[in-house]
């Protein structure tokens, strides 16, 4: 009976083998040539095996920071930060009046934010062209609301598609840049909404935590749902308007605060998702100089 055997000797760089065939039973335990070739492309396919499988086990882990980082995917409904310790404020249905004096508060207590604006539904937006420039070289985020804040879930394609476009073309024309997040409007994502805007290449936002500042609740009616929502897992993304001077005069400075007691970075939501610099699209537009209209 014979046995096949490896014998490993080192040099000053790797480890090699030799391969002879035993055989107890035959007065001699040199091999043929035909044993020789059988035994070597055995070896051969041993020594690729063995360093296939050193080569996988030596393989790097993933980095977790490196996994949530990853960007969100288009067409895809996020409501809540992928990573925890921070908290995304989110503002609808700017630019108004009270746009500036956010800006202020916010740039005050060192937080970053996301303005979710439309194009018509309180005035045009170029009407308010220096408080949209004031907040996007603020350093916030600056993304999409629609240009009409209609019900889109009942719109066809082409409809949807121009909803975006014309709030792109606006935020070319004042701050060279186009959006690549958005919120619909009354946070609905049916008929061809999802399909248009995966098209597009929009992430789409809606919310974890309703402060329902729409619906007259007021700043402490706001507190008692952060405060219940907790500040431990993953980050929220509040759903807030910018339109009521409560919620931007009392209810931000709180949020603030609460954020800082609970040791919250206050983050945009491109940030809380693991896509810091991938608010806007990679162009740059020439911004418009002189008066514009809707």
């Amino acid at each position: 009976m014979s046995a096949l055997c490896l014998i490993e000797y080192k040099t000053a760089s790797s480890s090699c083998f030799d391969v002879f065939l035993f055989s107890p039973s035959s007065p001699s335990s040199h091999p043929t040539r035909d044993q020789t070739t059988t035994i070597k492309m055995l070896a051969e396919t041993f020594m690729t095996a063995a360093l296939f499988a050193t080569t996988a086990l030596a393989a790097p882990a993933p980095n977790p920071v490196q996994l949530m980082s990853r960007a969100p995917n288009p067409g895809v409904v996020i409501s809540k930060c992928a990573q925890p310790g921070m908290l995304a404020l989110a503002y609808d249905d700017g630019p108004y009046q009270y746009t500036s004096t956010l800006v202020d508060i916010l740039d005050a207590g060192g937080a970053k934010a996301t303005f979710f604006m439309t194009g018509t539904l309180y005035g045009c937006i170029y009407n308010q062209a220096a408080a949209v420039k004031k907040a996007f070289a603020s350093g916030h985020q600056l993304a999409s609301h629609t240009w009409s804040h209609g019900h889109m879930s009942s719109f066809s394609a082409a409809q949807v598609a121009a909803e975006m476009t014309k709030v792109e073309t606006a935020f070319a024309n004042l701050i060279g840049k186009k959006p690549l997040y958005m919120r619909p409007p009354f946070l609905e994502t049916g008929g061809q909404v999802l399909t248009v805007l995966k098209s597009m290449g929009y992430k789409v936002i809606t919310d974890d935590v309703d402060t329902g500042d729409w619906n007259r609740q007021t700043p402490a009616q706001s507190e008692a749902k952060f405060m219940q929502a907790g500040a431990r897992g993953n980050g929220h993304i509040p759903l807030m308007h910018e339109v009521y001077q409560s919620t931007v005069e009392t209810l931000t400075p709180w949020l603030i605060n609460w954020a800082k007691q609970n040791n919250l970075r206050l983050v945009t939501v491109a940030e809380c998702l693991g896509d810091k610099g991938g608010e806007y699209q990679a162009q740059s537009f020439p911004v418009h100089q002189g008066p514009l209209s809707c």
